[in-house]
């Protein structure tokens, strides 16, 4: 018996509303804001900025200043202590702790029930109804859904959240989801929720090893481990050798570029599929509509409004103004009470018509110390080109610049786990130069002569040592990731430290 034939049509039906996206996204984001200025109009947050005079979007924009996270935390941190009606409607009980911000600490992200039901489970649907829309022939429902996820371990006291639930997005989502849904789903919430990585890993070996998994969801830097590890305690080469009906990856927070050809050597690349989603903690934004085009389609319907801010530019754009090809700073307005947030994501346009994107960064990791403006979209591609040109595999990496002095010129310097080494380490170097030459103009240009700029060098990166640095920080676990550029050597020289023989 296939289940999955019964409940195709449940998801299915979805994709009708999905093909307004195309020509109504005015309409639809205008109405996502007004039913959200609506909903927040008895909110502190909705009083203070006179929400009960605002009927458009033009009119929220003069109201509502950009408001970056600094400026959130007092109000979250009396969410957290249990006041309701701050910015958003009620009493809020589950909070998604995220990466730190300038002023070091963690943010904090409410996951309000609204989000939940409007975002967050939302958006899951739609990975389900676009996977099942492209492959006719699955099985995904006759199986088992590996969901890889985090934990409540948090920075705050317990007095500061005695009443809530503090931890990853992950975390918040198994705990909340719908019994039912656990029917279709490993490892149990005790796995799920585990702290302790080390005593987590065998644990999700333990519980999956013998199951039937048809879908596996999380982060590919930690999934590889946890599939490396079962498929060393069955003493297997091939992953569909364990699971024969493995057929689709649901993936996000990192790009897959770097990661495609080791998935690729242990599972078989003609019965596997893969799509990414956009799922952070501040939302469920966006999820691959395609096995094989560019970028991922925007949720335009689920509890967001979207807006768009041009590099080097104070204007910002509301959707339906954007233009393809051009880079932007995401700006949210959210069901979870975030209003005008600049997210630190930078997105490239690849459609509007709909509305399609690609990750290009983070808006603090690049690299820019010679006027050379790196972002990780460059440094993915790059890297990609050159260890598929060259056989070679990466676990891990980050890079990181090497400032001039008055005997030296400066040049970029990366630390790269390997999972297969490249045998000519000085051809890697000259390789990866020239690939991100290729990727990046403004590089080339400081590059141009070894006249501003020496070529990059590259530092090999002890077996484990970017999960060494991330224990250190105590963010070692399924959703924590390695931030892959700075413009300074604060994390690149913590991590070294890490680099024993």
């Amino acid at each position: 018996m296939n289940p999955t034939r019964l409940l195709r049509p449940f998801f299915l039906k979805r994709l009708s509303a999905v093909r307004r996206f195309a020509g109504e996204t005015e309409e639809i984001q205008r109405a996502q804001l007004r039913k959200m200025i609506a909903a927040a109009r008895q909110t502190e947050w909705g009083r203070n900025h006179g929400f009960r005079m605002i009927g458009s979007y033009e009119q929220f924009a003069d109201s509502v200043p950009p408001t970056p996270y600094d400026r959130f935390r007092p109000y979250i941190m009396r969410m957290i202590r249990g006041e309701k009606d701050i910015l958003w409607p009620g009493k809020v009980r589950r909070f998604a702790q995220s990466s730190g911000t300038s002023d070091g600490k963690s943010k904090y992200i409410p996951v309000t029930d609204d989000s939940l039901r409007l975002n967050h489970y939302h958006g899951s649907r739609d990975v389900v109804s676009h996977y099942l829309s492209l492959n006719p022939e699955s099985r995904i429902f006759s199986g088992k859904a590996f969901i890889l996820g985090g934990s409540f371990a948090n920075e705050l006291s317990d007095q500061a959240h005695s009443r809530v639930r503090v931890g990853d997005l992950s975390a918040n989502l198994i705990e909340a989801i719908n019994p039912i849904a656990n029917i279709a789903r490993i490892p149990s919430k005790r796995i799920a929720l585990m702290e302790d990585w080390s005593k987590k890993l065998p644990a999700l070996v333990e519980a999956s090893m013998d199951r039937n998994i048809t879908n596996i969801s999380g982060v590919p830097s930690w999934f590889l481990k946890v599939l490396q590890e079962v498929m060393a305690r069955k003493g297997v080469t091939e992953l569909h050798e364990v699971w024969p009906g493995l057929e689709v990856f649901f993936h996000g927070g990192i790009s897959f570029a770097p990661y495609r050809e080791l998935y690729n050597s242990i599972i078989d690349p003609g019965r596997m599929h893969y799509l990414e989603t956009y799922n952070a903690s501040e939302g469920f934004f966006a999820v691959s509509d395609s096995f094989d085009s560019a970028g991922m389609l925007l949720i335009i319907d689920g509890g967001v409004f979207f807006e768009f801010k041009p590099l080097g530019s104070e204007r910002i754009l509301p959707p339906w103004e954007i233009e393809t090809g051009k880079i932007y700073e995401l700006i949210i307005t959210a069901a979870n009470g975030l209003w005008r947030f600049p997210l630190g994501d930078t997105v490239r346009i690849e459609s509007v018509c709909p509305i399609r994107i690609s990750i290009a960064g983070r808006t603090k990791s690049f690299i820019n110390a010679f006027g050379e403006e790196v972002m990780v979209h460059n440094t993915d591609a790059a890297l990609t080109k050159t260890c598929r040109r060259l056989g070679c595999k990466v676990m891990n990496y980050t890079a990181a610049p090497i400032f001039t002095t008055c005997r030296t010129r400066g040049r970029h310097q990366w630390l790269i786990e390997f999972a297969v080494p490249p045998t000519d380490m000085e051809l890697f170097e000259t390789v990866l130069d020239q690939q991100l030459c290729m990727e990046n103009s403004d590089y080339q240009a400081k590059r141009a002569g070894n006249i501003f700029l020496d070529p990059l060098t590259v530092t090999v990166a002890s077996d484990g040592l970017f999960d060494r640095w991330l224990a250190s920080t105590g963010k070692l676990g399924g959703q924590r990731k390695i931030p892959r550029l700075a413009n300074d050597r604060h994390l690149i020289d913590a991590m070294l430290r890490f680099n024993n023989p």
